[in-house]
């Protein structure tokens, strides 16, 4: 065997390896994301919400959502009718009159994980410093050309063991979040029309118990 031919084996595989196609970065994706979120005043969608959980099934919700900055979110609900999850930066209000018609949840967002309920600042707020992210398919989610970013946790205070994102290639604005909780649970939301800096409806933080509703203090 000629002396030189393992040395020319080695030269073609790293030529090989040289031309083979790199798989693009998705951080400049996510931190133009992050950069636009975290300078906004307001994020406004309607949404789809659909969480499968091995022993109560799917569950499918829709309505409207508004967050702003990190403990103010609203989500009211159309389907099922009259739901409303709520963050008035003080407290968590969660009344889900469908299977608990005669209380309401309040919870302090003190004793909640980092950013509460606030599931987009989870993703976009400093990404870098709490995932790493690989970059899993293009595709396109109601017309729109979107990259699909797998986000593995590297902060341990997130209420979830891992999640993947949908980011409009041209907005950068986020289309859809899932997320697999630390219970199994997958919980996955729709931006069907995201939009930042709206204009905030009067009183869209605030949740007032309906006449006759326990409030039960978690």
């Amino acid at each position: 065997m000629s002396p030189t031919l393992p040395m020319a084996v080695v030269a073609a595989a790293l030529q090989v390896a040289a031309a083979a196609p790199q798989s693009p970065s998705p951080w400049p994706l996510l931190e133009r994301a992050a950069a636009q979120y975290r300078s906004a005043t307001s994020l406004q969608s309607e949404f789809i919400q659909v969480i499968d959980n091995a022993m109560i099934g799917r569950f499918e919700s829709r309505g409207e959502l508004w967050q702003a900055g990190e403990s103010r979110l609203s989500m009211r609900f159309r389907d099922p009718p009259d739901e409303a999850i709520v963050a008035d930066g003080a407290f968590l209000w969660v009344y889900t009159p469908s299977t608990a018609p005669k209380q309401v949840l309040r919870i302090s967002l003190a004793k909640t994980p980092t950013y509460g309920v606030n599931v987009m600042s989870w993703i976009l707020d400093r990404p870098k410093e709490r995932y790493r992210a690989t970059l899993l398919r293009s595709e396109e989610l109601a017309g729109h050309p979107v990259a699909v970013i797998g986000l593995d946790p590297i902060d341990l205070d997130l209420p979830f063991s891992a999640a993947v994102v949908w980011l409009d290639k041209e907005s950068a604005l986020p289309r859809r979040v899932q997320l697999t909780e630390l219970n199994g649970t997958s919980r996955t939301i729709t931006l069907t029309a995201p939009r930042l800096n709206a204009a905030l409806p009067k009183g869209i933080f605030e949740f007032r118990a309906p006449s006759g509703v326990r409030i039960v203090d978690q």
